[in-house]
């Protein structure tokens, strides 16, 4: 990992925030897209890094493909991507959550694919996306019970944008889409001609899609097994129907399927 140069987007906290100081703290040089820099102004745990050199704080947009441009161009030959954009909804009576802008998550992804260069000699970079577990008709049917009204109901506009996220690089990676098992992404959430600038289909060969239980502030069980051959949570392609994980464990896992080729060109859902 002491060579490692990774490109964030979302990392100003949660789960990319606790993926880059893991991969800071093992030797890795990333470069944060911030809306805004100045959030780590009083954090000594970035700072350190800041002034090392190896924490490069870029202001900038990731709704904004120019920014994101800016962002490849400023990293230099990039080995990895960690894209954790998000936002926290308003909750509506009549609508649920709700967020804004509506497809935030798609959008910026689009424009993270459109502005990805391609590099001579060199591997295509790994990007590892956060997405969430109960998208589309057959991750809702693997959900709790209880968790099935939050998630049908009142996370279902993030969770459209989630879906325009993943049918995005499932275009670009040549990945199957059936609308019967991963569901219908509105017209609305893609945009008009959002197709246009992307890699050709099947053209993204290192992307992962990690698919989070509901997030949780609890501790890192992932480093607290470390050395007993055991992982703190499970991981599996197939629907797993697990309740929770921690941030500190999802970030864990990021670190982790960055460090690894198990783990490539999959959906992973990730859970306790």
């Amino acid at each position: 990992m002491s060579s490692l140069n990774v490109l964030a987007f979302g990392a100003s906290r949660n789960i990319g925030y606790l993926s880059t100081l893991r991969l800071l703290e093992q030797g890795a040089t990333v470069t944060l897209l911030l809306r805004s820099p100045s959030a780590f102004d009083e954090d000594a745990a970035m700072q350190k890094y800041v002034r090392s050199g190896h924490a490069r704080l870029l202001k900038g947009d990731a709704t904004i493909e120019a920014d994101t441009q800016r962002a490849w161009d400023q990293a230099g030959v990039v080995d990895a991507v960690i894209f954790t954009i998000g936002t926290y909804p308003s909750f509506s009576l009549t609508k649920g959550f709700v967020q804004t802008p509506a497809n935030l998550c798609t959008q910026c992804i689009l424009n993270v694919l459109r502005t990805m260069p391609t590099y001579a000699n060199t591997p295509q970079p790994k990007i590892v996306v956060l997405s969430s577990t109960g998208l589309g008709p057959a991750a809702h049917k693997a959900l709790p019970a209880l968790f099935k009204p939050l998630y049908g109901a009142l996370l279902a506009n993030p969770h459209r944008d989630k879906m325009g996220m993943e049918y995005t690089i499932a275009h670009c990676a040549g990945w199957t889409w059936d609308e019967k098992v991963h569901g219908k992404v509105p017209d609305a959430i893609m945009g008009e001609d959002w197709q246009k600038g992307l890699p050709a289909r099947g053209a993204l060969r290192r992307a992962v899609i990690v698919r989070a239980g509901f997030l949780t502030d609890g501790e890192c069980i992932g480093d607290k097994v470390q050395g007993t051959g055991k992982k703190g949570y499970r991981v599996s392609q197939k629907e797993l129907g697990g309740y929770t994980i921690s941030r500190k464990d999802a970030a864990h896992f990021v670190v982790t399927a960055l460090a690894t080729d198990e783990f490539e060109n999959t959906r992973i859902n990730l859970t306790y």
